[in-house]
């Protein structure tokens, strides 16, 4: 099938930026698809318009109805950059799409800053929870984000104030590419209360202060950078247990018995895109995980309340799977197991002596390690220092075998 949607970006200046390819696409459609703010700013005289509702994939059908009679969408910058070009792409096939991009936001932020972009991170804010942002937040790192207007700008100075980064650079680039293009740039200190142009991004210069909170992107944040009630995967545990659960883009955790949820977070701190669902049927936890994934940048954690048995049913198949609680529990290893997609991977964790039996006998069964991780911390005896140990955990890690 011949390509019957054309999907343009645009800049600050509209259709009147368009090369001459993309405004003789624009010029031969009848119908032409955008956001308000682009459409009240382009000349649409003899074509029919359609404005974006909410969701968008409900529009989908009546976009499709119009094939044979010509379909322009129009899209600030890059349309498959965190545009929505992206989100159409997983609608319609490539080869009935025309994707012409403008620059995106991104790259004429880097080139009015002068930053090389291939050592930026670069996120959206616009539309999302801005404790996105709190990984990213690093000393020396750039950021580039999207933002969701002059409020954005604002709450990403509390989160760098509270996290002690308040002498941070936030260079707000307003309307890059029109006539109203300007540059401000502030301290994290001192931006407070001043009001910004709301189509803006913003180019972030992390600076630490000497009480920063540093929370780094590998797994093993400090305990004290939870909030919980003593159920918690500590630190140096938590650290082999992600290495053994080897988080990768966009996989997804299921994390049983999830606790004040450490190890759901710090496996969608550790790889870009990476998804969790933390199962816990403690209500007072419950609101713990909520807490926490917001505090350390993974608000879009999942959290499913409920005995565990019952709870994982329906959910999508996961590529990993985390035991910290219900470990003698065969019929919740049994539906973990079941769901899990050849080539998971399978971590469990015991300090009991029942829940260590229960993974001896899933390793006679199953295979994989089985490993016995003893920590001790320096504590004082009298006046005098000594090694105490914790209690030691007995670790299984076991790999789904692909399919024959």
């Amino acid at each position: 099938m011949s390509a019957w949607l054309t999907i343009l970006g645009v800049g600050d200046d509209g259709v009147e930026g368009l090369s001459p390819p993309a405004r003789a696409l624009f010029d031969g459609a009848q119908i032409v698809v955008g956001w308000p703010r682009i459409l009240k700013s382009t000349d649409l005289s003899g074509k029919e318009t359609c404005t974006w509702t909410s969701p968008i994939e409900n529009m989908l059908e009546q976009i499709r109805e119009w094939k044979d009679r010509g379909v322009v969408v129009l899209s600030t910058g890059d349309p498959m950059n965190y545009g929505i070009g992206a989100r159409l792409a997983a609608h319609v096939p490539a080869d009935e799409m025309t994707v012409i991009p403008a620059p995106s936001a991104f790259s004429l932020a880097a080139a009015r800053l002068g930053w090389r972009l291939q050592d930026v991170e670069t996120i959206s804010l616009h539309g999302r929870p801005v404790s996105l942002l709190q990984p990213f937040i690093q000393p020396g790192a750039k950021v580039l984000a999207l933002t969701g207007g002059s409020e954005t700008v604002q709450e990403v100075a509390g989160i760098l104030k509270k996290r002690g980064f308040g002498g941070s650079m936030l260079n707000i680039l307003e309307h890059m590419g029109g006539e109203n293009e300007r540059l401000v740039t502030r301290t994290a200190d001192a931006c407070e209360g001043e009001t910004f142009a709301d189509f803006n991004t913003l180019g972030l210069e992390c600076i630490a202060g000497p009480d920063a909170t540093l929370l780094p992107s590998v797994p093993g944040l400090p305990d004290e950078a939870f909030i919980h009630d003593g159920q918690l995967t500590k630190r140096e545990v938590r650290a082999i247990t992600l290495a053994a659960l080897g988080p990768t883009p966009h996989a997804l955790l299921w994390d049983v018995g999830a606790g004040c949820g450490s190890v759901a977070i710090e496996w969608m701190r550790a790889a870009r895109g990476a998804r969790a669902i933390a199962f816990e049927q403690n209500e007072a936890r419950v609101a713990l995980i909520a807490e926490n994934a917001v505090a350390l940048g993974a608000p879009e954690l999942e959290v499913v309340a409920g005995e565990a048995e019952r709870a994982l049913e329906g959910q999508p198949a996961p590529s990993a799977v985390f035991l910290g609680g219900a470990v003698t529990s065969d019929a919740v290893f049994e539906t973990c197991w079941s769901a899990m997609a050849p080539g998971g991977r399978l971590v469990a964790n015991a300090v009991t002596l029942e829940g260590e039996a229960a993974l001896i006998a899933r390793h006679e069964t199953h295979g994989g390690d089985l490993v016995r991780i003893d920590v001790s911390h320096v504590a004082n005896i009298g006046s005098r220092r000594a090694l105490r140990p914790r209690m030691a955990v007995t670790q299984w890690r076991v790999t789904k075998a692909r399919a024959q």
